[in-house]
């Protein structure tokens, strides 16, 4: 009976610490920023999100960033209307862009030193109910217990079923927005 008590306690405690140390490679990030720009003739638009939550395996190389669409913040009040209706993002039925993906050169990154590396990203993009593979660089950079993930990409609007029909919106709008992504895991 004793020995089987001691079987059962051996195997409880390597299946936590096999669990605590799963968890110290995933890190989940509430500070992140998103921020879109679109230049056309007519104007600049640009809107900030600050809301971004994300997550980093660092043992995997698994990312994954979701933004709420409702949370971006227009210089403009009618920008953030136009951005959030039925005619262009419909963000009530569509609230979140969603990107998941792997590091695909995990190897040359060292998440337990200081220094910034460029990792390879290939994944799926999901805006306004599309998913589309996105393959892009971003830069990390690792400051003491602070890992930073920065990322630009191009997103054209017609890919993800994006756009004003006519009307003044549909000319004051790029047709590729330029997005940077930054988000810190502690």
């Amino acid at each position: 009976m004793k020995k089987t008590i001691l079987n059962l306690s051996v195997v409880g405690i390597l299946f936590l610490s096999t669990a605590f140390s799963t968890l110290e490679n995933k890190l989940v990030s509430k500070s992140g920023h998103v921020n879109f720009f679109s230049h056309t003739a007519v104007e600049d638009i640009s809107a900030d999100n600050y809301k971004l939550v994300s997550t980093l395996d660092t043992e995997t190389g698994a990312v994954v960033f979701s933004v709420p669409m409702q949370s971006f913040e227009f210089e403009k009040s009618m920008m953030q209307k136009h951005f959030n209706s039925k005619k262009f993002l419909d963000t009530k039925t569509f609230p979140k862009a969603k990107y998941t993906g792997n590091i695909t050169n995990l190897s040359d990154i060292n998440f337990g030193e200081d220094g910034t590396s460029t990792a390879n990203v290939n994944g799926e993009l999901t805006i306004h109910g599309i998913t589309k593979a996105i393959d892009e660089t971003a830069t990390i950079t690792v400051e003491g217990s602070k890992i930073t993930i920065e990322a630009e990409l191009s997103i054209t609007l017609a890919d993800y079923n994006i756009a004003f029909a006519k009307g003044k919106p549909s000319t004051n709008i790029a047709k590729t927005i330029d997005a940077s992504i930054k988000a810190e895991f502690n």
